[in-house]
This record gives structure tokens, C-alpha cells and sequence, in this order.
């Protein structure tokens, strides 16, 4: 069951209309345990560069800090799935320049861990508009998604224009070519978790590459992996190329984010 609480307080149906019908705004997700989340500078970044660019208006880190603790207090646990959506109670579509005061809203639900399950998945030509801010616009994400899974697929992974591998439907890829981790290069929205995972490989000495991917030819790369929030994941097949999980690589990737310390909500 979802929680959801506005600026601190529990928020109504008109705080969660207001947002429906503008659907504008930004968000991260984040998975805490212990009053503590791993990545937290980036989430924290990434909700002050989006507040930026959506609303021209500068968010304090320490509103976001606040925000989260009152909802966890208000729910009185100290583990959950939280997302943090940035938005404006009173925006007017019809002259969306005009400045307005900005609201956070904290969503609560109980803690998830990502499922080790192999994933095949499809490709799909799509290109995430705005792809450095994580906007409310997910509507595309799912709907591909949803259809990968009438086609009888895991999850969608789209491609862009030039047909390189871009991004998953709600998670980032990527691969394993026996010597080095490859990324995908192309426009995508940088999860955190795929920033830990490249401070937490170089750290430990694996090598890694940002190349080119084309999903039709995959032609020297051994495995993949995808990553989110949640946690990372073997992805055992794109379109009709099977792909070997790698328990070694699976190995190293979560030994890569272990090497990163639970950052506390509260201030230190």
C-alpha cells in the first residue's frame, strides 16, 4: 500500500489531483533502509538540477531531507520504497512560465529488492524526451513495457533513430565482453544507480568502456545487466540473441555497490 505525504503533511485527494491534471514535475526513487539511502548526493542532485530546469527555482536539500523523514515518521517505519516527486500545487498549463511555488510530495511503499530473475527483452524504437531530467511523462516507459509483455517478453529496451541501445523501460543496461563493462552510448536518462555501479567498478580495478551498442549487432559482448534503484539483474536475452548470465560479473556488480556506504536522511 502507497503512502503518500505533501511538504510533510499527508496529502489529500485535491494535492494528488493537482498533479494528476498537470502532469508536469519530476521525481527520483530511492530504496531506504535503516533511515539511510545508498546514493542519496545523487538522488539529492538529481532533484535540484530537475527543479532547475522544470520550475527556474532552486530546491534546498535540506526541504528534501525533511520531507522524507516526516513521511517516514508519519508512517513510523524507517525501511521503504520512497519516491519524491517535485511539482507545483497551483501550476497553470496555460501560461506554464509563470513562477509557482514548488511542493514535495513523498510517496511511501514497502522496501523492494530487485528480482535476480533473468530478463529477455524486446526492443522498441523510442527516444525519452528531455532524457537528463526524470519527468512525470512515463507513459510511454509503460506502455512499451506493457507490450513487451503481451509479446511475451520481460520488458521493453528501446533504441534510438541510429538503432543503439539506449535505456530500459525503468532501468539502465549494461554489458559484459569478457574483459571490460560496456555502456551504452547514447542519450538516456543516467540512473544513480548506474553512477555507483562505474565509481564502485573503478574503484575495484574492472575496466569499463562508453561504446555504441546496436541491438542487431551484439556480435563480441557476453552478457548484460540491468540496473535501477532496486538493485541490478542478468538480462539473458535482446530480441531473438540469447545473452549467458555471468554469476562472476552479477558478483562483482553487487560487490561494486556494497563498496558504497548508506548515506543517513538525517544531516550529519
Amino acid at each position: 500500500m502507497t503512502h503518500a505525504y505533501l511538504d510533510g503533511q499527508p496529502a489529500t485527494a485535491d494535492d494528488l489531483r493537482a498533479l494528476a491534471l498537470a502532469n508536469y514535475g519530476h521525481f527520483t526513487s530511492m530504496q531506504v533502509r535503516g533511515r539511510a539511502v545508498r546514493g542519496l548526493d545523487l538522488h539529492l542532485h538529481r532533484l535540484k538540477s530537475g527543479t532547475r530546469e522544470l520550475f527556474d527555482a532552486t530546491l534546498d536539500e535540506a526541504r528534501i531531507r525533511a520531507a522524507v523523514l516526516a513521511a517516514l515518521d508519519g508512517e513510523g517505519v524507517d525501511d521503504a520504497s520512497v519516491r519524491v516527486t517535485v511539482y507545483a500545487r497551483e501550476f497553470d498549463h496555460a501560461h506554464p512560465e509563470r513562477p509557482q511555488p514548488i511542493n514535495v510530495l513523498v510517496s511511501l511503499s514497502p522496501p523492494r529488492e530487485a528480482d535476480p530473475k533473468p530478463a529477455w527483452v524486446k526492443t522498441y524504437p523510442f527516444q525519452r524526451p528531455l532524457p537528463q531530467v526524470k519527468h512525470v511523462g512515463t507513459f510511454p516507459l509503460f506502455q512499451h513495457r506493457r507490450q513487451a509483455r503481451r509479446d511475451g517478453f520481460d520488458d521493453a529496451l528501446f533504441v534510438d533513430a541510429k538503432g543503439r541501445i539506449s535505456e530500459g523501460s525503468i532501468w539502465n543496461i549494461g554489458f559484459w565482453d569478457g574483459q571490460q563493462v560496456v555502456w551504452p552510448q547514447a542519450e538516456a536518462l543516467r540512473g544513480t544507480e548506474e553512477r555507483l555501479l562505474q565509481t564502485g567498478l573503478a574503484e575495484v580495478g574492472v575496466a569499463q568502456r562508453h561504446l555504441p551498442v546496436e541491438a542487431r549487432a551484439l556480435g563480441g559482448l557476453k552478457a548484460a545487466f540491468a540496473a535501477n534503484a532496486t538493485g541490478v539483474w542478468p538480462i539473458s536475452g535482446i530480441d531473438d540473441t540469447a545473452l549467458r548470465p555471468d554469476a562472476a560479473l552479477m558478483e562483482r556488480l553487487v560487490a561494486a555497490l556494497d563498496a558504497h556506504r548508506w548515506q543517513p536522511l538525517a544531516a550529519e
